[in-house]
């Protein structure tokens, strides 16, 4: 089965379809994605080109880094 990553959907959206994105996610320096709280309040309007966009963390990293977890990465061409 295909996991297949939606880079439009929100963070939130995400990690409930796919838990293990919170781990790649935070290996990649992302570390806020497990703060108590943080998944279901900015989790809710974040998207993870915006949050790579405010960690300073290259988009083309953490979309290797998901791909690497099996992930086809959708959507990644306009963020």
């Amino acid at each position: 089965m295909t996991k297949t990553l939606d880079l439009s959907k929100l963070v939130y959206d995400l990690a409930k379809a796919y838990p293990e994105v919170i781990d790649v996610l935070y290996n990649i320096g992302l570390k806020d994605i497990k703060k108590p709280g943080m998944l279901n309040t900015a989790g809710r309007f974040m998207t993870i080109p915006k949050g790579a966009a405010l960690k300073k963390v290259p988009l083309t990293e953490i979309i290797a880094k998901l791909q690497d977890q099996g992930f086809e990465v959708i959507n990644h061409a306009n963020s």
